[in-house]
């Protein structure tokens, strides 16, 4: 049986799931077709399923209607974030106040995204991840397991910054493998990869694939020394 605590001013559409033990703000919107699990907490003005709307100059091919989004169990929702449809959130994941989670995107269980945050279209980001505040996920990127982004981090995927038609062939996100960390204003330039528990220093430009278990630093960043031992991923 469904056990759904509700505040005021709660709009849920049409064939909407819910497991047992739901908990609901105020001024909350779940769009149709939404799934959501067990023990989950949607705070106040949180908007869940939303279709994403084209501006008329985008470079983005205009889509039809997309599957609704689904919410695993244990997941906290924060005040404000929005979840926009064909989104994926595994079980146990926190999304705090004020993050946007785009359209066909995937974040794996036990990830917090922190306050702010914001993950583009099409994205995947892995299990036990941590976004904190105001990082930035640049549309197209590939985020794996236990990766760090520090606040206030900047990926980028357009080369061309807007001009040219070459670009429409050529834009491509970052991507980051298992264990990998990226320190506070660090900026990570289109197609980069951050290999197994490279570490980015803070404030650096990234504009060569950090290389695995390498710390680098600067901008541009360079090769600074390796990871020490007591930081690498297997020995946490």
């Amino acid at each position: 049986m469904e056990k759904i605590n509700k505040g005021l001013n709660v709009i849920i559409g049409e064939h909407v799931q819910f497991g047992e033990n739901v908990t609901i703000g105020n001024n909350v919107i779940i769009y149709d077709g939404v799934q959501i699990g067990n023990n989950v907490m949607i705070q106040d003005n949180a908007v869940i399923g939303k279709q994403p709307a084209r501006a008329k100059n985008s470079i983005l091919p205009e889509v039809k209607k997309l599957p609704p989004t689904v919410i695993g169990s244990g997941v906290t929702i924060g005040t404000s974030s929005i979840i926009y449809a064909n989104a994926d959130i595994a079980d146990d994941v926190f999304v705090a106040d004020l993050a946007t989670i785009r359209e066909r995107v995937t974040i794996g269980e036990k990830t917090i995204v922190g306050r702010g945050v914001a993950v583009e279209n099409d994205c995947t980001v892995g299990k036990y991840c941590k976004l904190e505040t105001n990082c930035y996920i640049t549309a197209y990127s590939s985020i794996e397991d236990y990766v760090f982004i520090a606040p206030c981090v900047v990926t980028t995927n357009d080369n061309y910054m807007a001009r040219s038609k070459e670009r429409y062939e050529h834009f491509k996100g970052v991507t980051i493998k298992t264990g990998g960390r990226i320190g506070a204003n660090a900026t990570i330039l289109p197609g980069k990869t951050i290999h197994e528990d490279g570490a980015v220093a803070a404030g650096s430009v990234v504009t060569k694939d950090v290389e695995k278990e390498s710390i680098v630093a600067g901008v541009p960043a360079k090769a600074l020394r390796t990871v020490p031992e007591a930081q690498l991923l297997k020995n946490q």
